[in-house]
């Protein structure tokens, strides 16, 4: 567990939600409602907890994570980018604002092997797409990239989040 965890004294309520949706959530209309018939709250509790936890920093986020692979997606390239580093906070906003980039964020470089400092995911059917896609983002950065490559995925790894044991 992390230390946002420990520090905010989770109750067995808490406890029991983060267990029942470490997994995700429900796959019905009204998952939190689900999710508070199982445990006896009302959906309105649970929506209040799962918020309560996220504002405390206990949980760092709630959202669907989707199989790209299987939605058709097979050309999944992580376009990374040199860029100034006074800069790459405004870049990474405009090029994370993109309907096409997926997760956009910074990361530290490495000199001399590793110039690159933002990062833009970006999914495709073929590798042609994704390239189309990366050379629009190399648009938009325009000068502002120095340099930039694209990492394919190989193949699909295993996300997990906090887990929670009895």
């Amino acid at each position: 567990m992390d230390g946002a965890a420990t520090t905010h004294n989770l109750d067995p309520i808490d406890r029991v939600l983060i267990q029942l949706t470490q997994a995700g959530l429900p796959l019905t209309p009204r998952p939190y409602h689900e999710l508070g018939k199982t445990i006896g709250i009302p959906g309105e509790e649970v929506m209040m907890r799962m918020q309560r936890m996220l504002d405390l920093g206990v949980i760092r986020r709630i959202a669907a994570i989707p199989n790209h692979y299987a939605i058709g997606y097979r050309a999944n390239g992580m376009s990374v980018w040199d860029v100034p580093d006074e800069r790459v906070d405004e870049l990474g906003g405009a090029v994370g604002a993109l309907p096409f980039v997926s997760h956009c964020y910074r990361r530290p470089r490495h000199l001399p092997q590793w110039p690159y400092n933002l990062f833009a995911m970006v999914h495709g059917r073929t590798r042609a797409e994704v390239a189309e896609k990366v050379s629009t983002i190399g648009a938009l950065l325009g000068s502002q990239s120095r340099a930039h490559d694209v990492l394919y995925s190989t193949r699909i790894l295993k996300k997990t989040g906090l887990r929670l044991t009895a």
